[in-house]
């Protein structure tokens, strides 16, 4: 009887252990290309992450995305734009901008394209790039549990750190 309970408690704990971790995913466009630069834009969303963490996330961004052959332009023109969404417990919000969007700086400029709708779980972490030429989608990628607000800063960057390495993890896309 009590390995039965031991067994129970020990599945128990390891259940509960998976429904904080974090996991990710991503899409991609049939055609994607070789790119080289991108440039951050905005997509309006009722959820803000505070200042701090904001600049604190798109500095982690920048970091992989350099790691992974991606340079931020300094002018206008790049052949990306990239945003980010910050999704909260099961809220529906906006996940597709297309033709229409204002671009501009992460945080700044709003965008004013159609938008579908969809519910995304809690705690995620949304990495959209567009094609800057066309302005359609051609990757995503969603990581769970991306930030820890109630953490202490050093542990809060650490949990970063952890989750945009998984969002990125298959980017570039590889050639088949």
């Amino acid at each position: 009887m009590k390995r039965w309970l031991v067994l129970v408690s020990l599945l128990f704990v390891a259940a509960a252990g998976r429904s904080t971790a974090q996991s990710a995913g991503s899409s991609i466009d049939k055609g994607f290309l070789n790119y080289k630069t991108y440039k951050w834009v905005s997509i309006p969303s009722p959820q803000q992450l505070d200042e701090l963490t904001a600049a604190q996330l798109v500095g982690t961004l920048e970091v992989e995305l350099a790691r992974k052959g991606l340079s931020k332009s300094k002018s206008d023109s790049a052949d990306l734009f990239i945003a980010y969404q910050v999704v909260r417990t099961g809220n529906k919000e906006p996940n597709h901008y297309d033709v229409g969007a204002t671009y501009g700086s992460a945080g700044g400029d709003t965008g004013n394209g159609g938008a579908t709708i969809t519910t995304i779980h809690s705690g995620q972490l949304i990495l959209d790039m567009y094609d800057a030429t066309s302005k359609k989608l051609i990757w995503r990628g969603i990581v769970s549990n991306a930030i820890d607000a109630d953490a202490k800063p050093d542990k809060k960057q650490k949990h970063m750190d952890k989750a945009v390495e998984k969002l990125l993890k298959d980017y570039p896309p590889q050639k088949k």
